[in-house]
């Protein structure tokens, strides 16, 4: 195995990430805005606001889904318990000591096992519970008028609410962890750029250099 700078992440790939991350801003404030946290912006203004940037997110990830399963990126997020336990350990003392992360990113495998765990979460827990209680509370008119239905408005929008609390709370989390170890333009950059330094074998280095040399700098 050997370090290069390697385009890991795709123009699509970089797309996806900052759009989702501004569409998720739009909803967190907005949505808190509805909540009256922050008083003083239209009401129904904020509404359309939120629906909006919902629609927005989840045409969104129809394109990413498609994209992840037609490209093969989807292995990035298969979890494994494998170094797991050495990661969770770092974040959780060895960070605070000063010690070197104990995962190198690979070129099948960029994120490491707390992040593929992590991503994998907000992808089929977090992301699906908030698209189906949010279109539950939307058209709550067309289902929630008989008698087994009726009364659960207030159930959705609790949970609704809860987990966009989850997801306030991961945003947090994840900037948080791009200002430790390495300074926060490094952890930023390879999002912009697209490259990154993996780890890779004798046989991805002659793969790439042979039929995708643009995506290895050096």
């Amino acid at each position: 195995m050997s370090i290069h700078k390697v385009r890991v992440f795709t123009r699509f790939e970089r797309f996806w990430h900052w759009t989702q991350a501004l569409l998720i801003f739009v909803l967190l404030f907005s949505g808190f805005s509805i909540h009256g946290l922050i008083p003083g912006i239209d009401f129904e203004k904020l509404v359309w606001t939120h629906v909006g940037a919902a629609v927005g997110l989840m045409v969104l990830w129809v394109f990413a889904i498609f994209w992840h399963l037609t490209t093969g990126n989807w292995r990035h997020y298969v979890p494994t318990v494998n170094g797991l336990f050495r990661v969770a350990r770092y974040y959780a003392w060895g960070i605070f000591r000063g010690e070197d992360h104990p995962y190198r990113k690979r070129f099948w495998h960029k994120h490491n096992p707390l992040q593929a765990l992590a991503y994998l979460g907000l992808k089929l827990g977090l992301f699906p519970v908030l698209w189906a209680t949010g279109l539950a509370y939307l058209f709550y008119g067309f289902w929630g008028q008989g008698a087994l239905t009726a009364g659960s408005l207030e159930w959705i929008a609790v949970t609704h609410t809860l987990f966009a609390f989850f997801m306030a709370a991961f945003v947090i989390i994840h900037v948080y962890l791009l200002t430790t170890g390495e300074s926060f333009v490094e952890h930023v950059k390879p999002m912009i750029t697209g490259y990154d330094k993996v780890e890779l074998t004798e046989a991805e280095l002659a793969y790439l250099k042979e039929d995708e040399p643009d995506r290895v700098l050096d």
